[in-house]
């Protein structure tokens, strides 16, 4: 089957998924003409030009191809930073999967590759029954972990990747960002991970003051998503 997509998840909230996000979109689209991000589930809106919008879509929209309507690239958006069953509960609105993957399905109809990014980690609620671990189950592309270099990474990561591999979907790989600029061992715990993880790491990132760009990123992407 070729390759059409992956989805994102980390071992934590804020630790990177939207920086890597957009750094396999610029990846992918050096061998693919249509690539699109989609943020199923976005809490935590700013305004820009007028427009109630999450900081993760914009960054998403600016490393895709294809402009593609907001309806599918981020079907859901909630005003409020919490978990998405919280803060749908607070906009009065139901989130399910079934409604998630309909726009998920409609932009494989516009693009060549979708790089799906979760909300928080692996198994966030999104309603009383189902989490983003449903939807990712649902899509079943290959995932990709973004791990979080800091004190307690290593179980994290090991439990994360554990979820993944327990539900039945493939994880491609991992990304390592560092979040603690002075993280003890940083480099050992990464050779830590390497051993222990069932995948390959993809990348490393460095730390930076700012949020780097993230087309300077650089990925080591399977052969079969070229």
């Amino acid at each position: 089957m070729a390759f059409d997509g992956c989805f994102v998840t980390g071992t934590d909230t804020g630790v990177g998924k939207t920086l890597v996000s957009a750094a396999l979109l610029h990846t992918l689209a050096r061998q693919h003409r249509r690539v699109v991000g989609m943020k199923p589930v976005a809490a935590g809106l700013v305004q820009r030009n007028g427009e109630w919008v999450a900081e993760d879509v914009l960054a998403l929209r600016a490393a895709s191809t294809v402009a593609v309507p907001a309806a599918l690239d981020n079907p859901v958006a909630l005003p409020d930073a919490l978990a998405p069953h919280l803060a749908a509960a607070r906009a009065g609105r139901a989130v399910t999967v079934a409604e998630l993957l309909a726009a998920h399905a409609a932009l494989r109809d516009l693009a060549d590759v979708v790089v799906v990014e979760g909300a928080g980690g692996w198994r966030v609620p999104l309603n009383e029954r189902e989490t983003l671990a449903d939807l990712a189950l649902a899509i079943g592309a290959p995932v990709v972990l973004v791990v979080g270099l800091r004190l307690g990474c290593l179980n994290h990561a090991l439990l994360s990747a554990e979820a993944v591999r327990a539900d039945g979907l493939h994880l491609a790989g991992w990304v390592a960002n560092t979040l603690d600029a002075d993280m003890a061992c940083r480099d050992e715990n990464i050779e830590t991970l390497r051993r222990w993880l069932p995948a390959p790491l993809l990348g490393t990132v460095p730390w930076h003051p700012q949020t780097p760009d993230a087309r300077q990123i650089v990925l080591d992407l399977p052969d079969t998503w070229r």
